[in-house]
């Protein structure tokens, strides 16, 4: 699944390809993916053009002159930028095409992405980026905030770190680096959690974020980048993936188990 960094990824090359480029069509293939009424999705959009995009947490938000295209990538979508002549690909749901005749297309195995088209002036008011909490590099993310945050959480401290209500954009796999750089078990009640352990996961929040964005991102399989880049920061994951590897810092075998539904990798030995 694209998290924080994957997001801001495809946010920051699409900048460079499509901007200021007016849409003279939009095929929408599967119309459940659009939540705004998808007659004037269409509509509103030709003859437009995005201006910027920006991003809030794992949303997508391409601007417009008078409006905002929100997108979220959920477990499988990705990006491409092709030719018009080019045939459509399987999964290719919603094509923007361009009036130089390259187009935007976005591609979901799953069909779990969503986009809506909403009004400049509603997009504070928009449920899904008036809930999400501070994002992992915001100032504002302190030990306090977590602390305050945390202490009526009897859940897993894990379960409560992609709680995006909290933290923005923070997905499963940064979440359990930012776990094993802070040395907190993933099991321990978020409740329990001293000032001291919430100040290591800012900590932890801001530089593997921080790095794992200057390196373009992950890439496994679950996530595989697009526009053609190949996100370099699975070189420098400690615990994720590494179930039966041995631990960095200390030797053990890195463990694998469930919490939430979700694989959490932890060492059991510095994660105590």
């Amino acid at each position: 699944m694209p998290e924080i960094a994957e997001v801001e990824t495809v946010r920051n090359v699409l900048k460079k390809q499509i901007l200021n480029k007016k849409i003279v069509d939009v095929d929408i293939l599967y119309p459940k993916m659009i939540e705004s009424n998808v007659k004037d999705f269409k509509k509103d959009l030709i003859n437009k053009s995005f201006i910027d995009i920006k991003r809030k947490g794992k949303w997508l938000i391409f601007e417009l002159e008078d409006r905002y295209l929100l997108s979220h990538l959920r477990m499988e979508g990705k990006y491409f930028i092709k030719d018009k002549k080019e045939a459509i690909a399987k999964h290719e749901h919603i094509i923007f095409t361009f009036e130089d005749e390259q187009t935007l297309r976005y591609h979901d195995t799953r069909k779990f992405g969503r986009m809506n088209l909403i009004k400049k002036e509603d997009l504070e008011n928009t449920q899904c980026i008036k809930k999400q909490g501070l994002e992992p590099l915001d100032d504002q993310l302190t030990a306090s905030y977590l602390l305050a945050k945390f202490k009526n959480k009897k859940l897993p401290i894990k379960t409560v770190l992609l709680d995006q209500t909290i933290i923005s954009g923070l997905g499963n796999i940064y979440a359990n680096e930012v776990l094993f750089y802070a040395q907190i078990n993933p099991l321990k009640k978020a409740l329990e959690l001293t000032k001291e352990e919430c100040a290591k996961i800012v900590e932890g929040c801001r530089q593997i974020i921080k790095q794992a964005i200057e390196m373009g991102g992950t890439t496994i399989k679950s996530y595989t980048s697009s526009l053609g880049v190949t996100g370099r920061f699975q070189q420098k994951l400690k615990v994720h993936k590494k179930e039966g590897q041995k631990c960095v810092k200390c030797g053990s075998l890195i463990k694998k188990i469930k919490i939430g539904g979700r694989s959490t990798y932890y060492c059991e030995v510095c994660q105590k």
